[in-house]
């Protein structure tokens, strides 16, 4: 199972389609998330994007996503449900009351955040982040530095989290017990983990800072990509040769070889002089 953020290789048509197109997709995606208050709409949007990821065996992720957000979510929710009182009175408080207005507002809150993300986050983990940074430089013509802070900010994430789950570990065999106590507890065994993570972290960043530059990170254009995309995948028959201009997989039209499609030409002796 693939970490957070982190590339999973696959040829499904999301995976074929170009990085633009899929940024501008689940830009669109997320903007008719948050353009509509109706939760029937936002309930048909959710279905969708958990749909397109099973398109793309992404179930599991976007489930871990769900739940991630979900609980993000949930929060909003409770602050709206007790500062915002609306529609038939529930519960009485001494500011105010919750209403069934509130609790449909924080249910469509949280349907609206699960439903936007799922689309967001499943494009990072359908494309590679070198292919996004080429696109963006090479379609919408941003500077090369910009795109290339945006993916290595996307890129440092899972290792972030992957370093902070060792130390953890590290301090687990050490006798640390992060799942006991409360949350007073739990946080208080969190801070002295940051020191380390931060100390890792700025050894990332420079050793990655040093690596661009040697690369020649400032010459970079816009024509400086190596790899291009089309807007939308080519759907392709794999029974069929990229060498055989016609049809029925006949390519002696000029080579001389009279090989069906998908047959391999026959090799051909090279003697080298010692």
């Amino acid at each position: 199972m693939s970490s957070f953020l982190e590339y999973v290789p696959g040829t499904s048509p999301l995976h074929r389609m170009n990085p633009v197109a899929k940024l501008a997709a689940a830009a669109a995606f997320a903007l008719a998330c948050f353009c509509s208050s109706n939760l029937a709409f936002l309930a048909v949007l959710l279905a969708a994007g958990f749909a397109l990821a099973a398109t793309c065996g992404m179930v599991r992720p976007a489930i871990g996503l769900a739940k991630a957000v979900f609980a993000f979510s949930l929060i909003l929710a409770v602050v709206q449900v007790l500062t915002t009182p609306s529609g038939a009175v529930l519960v009485e408080l001494p500011w105010g009351y919750v209403g069934t207005g509130s609790l449909l507002a924080a249910l469509t809150t949280v349907v609206r955040l699960v439903a936007a993300a799922i689309p967001l986050f499943l494009v990072f983990y359908v494309t590679k982040m070198n292919d996004i940074t080429n696109a963006v430089v090479k379609v919408l013509h941003v500077p090369y530095k910009y795109a290339f802070t945006f993916t290595s900010t996307i890129h440092f994430i899972p290792m972030f989290m992957n370093d902070m789950k060792g130390i953890m570990e590290a301090q687990t065999a050490r006798g640390v017990e992060f799942d006991a106590g409360g949350i007073v507890r739990k946080v208080r065994l969190m801070v002295p983990l940051c020191v380390p993570l931060l100390v890792s972290s700025v050894r990332k960043t420079n050793s990655a800072a040093i690596a661009a530059e040697v690369r020649g990170f400032n010459l970079r254009t816009a024509a400086s990509g190596y790899s291009s995309q089309p807007t939308w995948p080519r759907w392709r028959d794999p029974s069929r040769s990229l060498r055989s201009p016609w049809p029925w997989g006949c390519c002696c039209n000029g080579c001389g070889s009279g090989s069906l499609a998908g047959e391999p030409l026959p090799a051909k002796r090279v003697e080298v002089a010692c």
